[in-house]
């Protein structure tokens, strides 16, 4: 289902994270009128009712593949994000290739898809992809505090209350989460809107454009989707099961990311949100 977002104001960004994820320097805050949120990130079952309702076809498997991690081998040398390869016949349906499905996994965040897929997915049910503001207003659920860089989410018995990468990434994951993956929607606790895996599992696509630093962006929202309606990246939120303490540290709700509009991977989706008539 969906969670209703009251309106409200908050800070956009953080001081405990990476440089572009500062908040505006002069201390505004950002408004956000109400609106519906999906409760979790869409998943292969919902997306396949999409295709069978549509026939569409997705990026990936027009492009005859996609952007798939594979963990290298202990010892082995690595550089320049060497995990990622690119693999013939991916597809949201054949997530490691043309030998794999979804059989089973019908309950997990459909991924390797683009921003145009989810953007599709969203249309034919008649929303949008949230902008930035809306899935971090919405991430935050009324907090003041985002997680420290190097902290990871626990509960108070130091069990992980996320889906990150823990261990030394990316050769040992030591799966203290319970999965080496992916994981099920919902298989953690809501935030105090109620919505789950705002937090890791896998990134999350957004409708804005990615220009760089908060304070260099944020001031006319509308104005610049106009002037940047072309714009290649697009910002992800949220983190993924692939964000360790020992290297990316962005399983935090005001982490954000540049991702190519047409590249399909392995640690993204989405959810939708549906605007109210005011």
């Amino acid at each position: 289902g969906m969670a209703y977002i009251p309106a409200g104001q908050f800070s956009l960004g953080s001081t405990q994270g990476y440089r572009d994820e500062l908040p505006l320097s002069n201390g505004q805050q950002t408004s956000i009128k109400a609106f519906w949120i999906d409760q979790t990130e869409v998943t292969n079952a919902q997306f396949a009712s999409f295709v069978k309702a549509t026939a569409y076809v997705t990026d990936a498997e027009k492009q005859g593949g996609a952007a798939v991690f594979i963990a290298p081998k202990t010892g082995e040398a690595i550089h320049n994000n060497s995990w990622w390869h690119y693999v013939k016949g991916a597809s949201w349906q054949h997530p490691a290739g043309p030998q794999s499905n979804v059989q089973g996994k019908e309950h997990e965040p459909v991924i390797l898809l683009t921003r145009n897929d989810a953007e599709h997915y969203a249309v034919w049910l008649g929303r949008d992809l949230p902008t930035e503001a809306q899935w971090e207003y919405a991430a935050k659920a009324g907090s003041k505090s985002d997680t420290p860089l190097h902290q990871v989410p626990q509960d108070t018995h130091q069990h992980p209350q996320a889906n990150y990468w823990q261990g030394e990434f990316p050769f040992d994951n030591t799966v203290e989460d319970h999965f080496q993956s992916v994981a099920p929607v919902g298989c953690y606790a809501s935030n105090a809107f109620k919505l789950f895996g705002m937090i890791g599992n896998v990134w999350e696509w957004t409708s804005s454009a990615y220009h760089g630093a908060h304070d260099q962006h944020m001031g006319n929202y509308a104005e610049l989707r106009q002037q940047n309606s072309t714009a290649t990246q697009y910002v992800l939120k949220g983190g993924s099961f692939l964000c360790a303490s020992n290297f990316c540290a962005r399983y935090r709700n005001s982490s954000r990311y540049p991702q190519e509009f047409d590249l399909a991977a392995t640690h993204v989706g989405f959810r939708t949100i549906l605007r109210t008539v005011e």
